[in-house]
């Protein structure tokens, strides 16, 4: 009998929204840490390994709970197997560079990524956005880890980035759970009822612009740092009061990519002039 290792539902992440909260950091990280070399191209491997591993541990998680055929152990062991000892040979060079105490960065992980497993093993891992803000944080502090590489060595700036992104994911994720909400409406509600629904994504762009200001006021960032929080605060204003009523995920999340974009491009702009 041939074992299939090959399989994109092993291999490869099912949700491509969650690049984005991969990306955008790690990008931030390296830029604003003003360095490239081999410590920065190991946290890059590191740390899509480590992204890429979650994938066949779903998979097997899946399969152990008999959601998915047994066929597809072979794939999800091999790729398991293949992504974290990419991820480990990384990491172990950057220790050796003298970088281990990023390490420390992977523990909180280890909670959430249980904790999706066991809803993974209930069938219910859909539509848990704490779970999904909590892997964002997690995903984000490959930023303050670019961001020390260049520095060399921890600092508060490093933190502080972490804590904004942290903000920025979660308002983006509540934000996307309200047009995935308003979709399946069955009419135009009225101003009231727009208002009511989309609550909660409004606080959550408004504290973090308002944040924004607060830190400008007291010098503790670029005077312009919330014209990046002005941008998810503008969509969501503008989401709240134009229900995305039968509109394709597929177009949410083009949409909220682009936002995601736009909101890196300004905040590593408003930092490096």
């Amino acid at each position: 009998m041939t074992l299939k290792i090959w399989s994109k539902q092993a291999a490869i992440p099912t949700e491509h929204g969650s690049w984005v909260f991969l990306r955008s950091p790690l990008v931030i990280g390296l830029l604003l840490g003003g360095q490239l070399g081999l410590a920065q191209v190991l946290l890059v491997i590191a740390a899509l390994a480590a992204f890429l591993s979650r994938q066949p541990l779903t998979l097997l998680i899946k399969i152990l709970s008999k959601r998915r055929p047994s066929s597809e152990l072979a794939a999800a062991i091999f790729w398991l197997i293949v992504f974290g000892l990419i991820a480990l040979a990384a990491a172990f060079g950057l220790w050796r560079l003298g970088a281990g105490y990023l390490l420390w960065l992977v523990l909180p992980a280890i909670p959430v990524m249980s904790w999706h497993l066991w809803l993974v093993s209930r069938r219910a891992e859909r539509r848990k956005p704490g779970v999904e803000i909590l892997g964002s944080a997690v995903l984000a502090f490959v930023a303050p880890a670019g961001i020390w590489l260049g520095q060399g060595e921890m600092s508060l700036q490093g933190w502080l980035i972490w804590s904004l992104l942290v903000l920025q994911n979660a308002a983006s994720i509540v934000y996307a759970y309200l047009r995935l909400e308003q979709r399946v409406l069955a009419e135009q509600p009225d101003r009231a009822a727009q208002l009511k629904l989309g609550i909660r994504a409004l606080l959550y762009t408004t504290f973090n612009l308002v944040l924004a200001l607060v830190l400008v006021w007291l010098a503790l960032s670029p005077s312009w740092l919330w014209l990046a929080f002005l941008v998810q605060w503008a969509e969501a204003l503008y989401g709240t009061f134009r229900p995305a009523l039968k509109v394709k995920p597929i177009k949410i999340g083009i949409r909220q990519m682009v936002v995601s974009i736009i909101f890196t491009i300004l905040f590593i702009l408003v930092w490096i002039i």
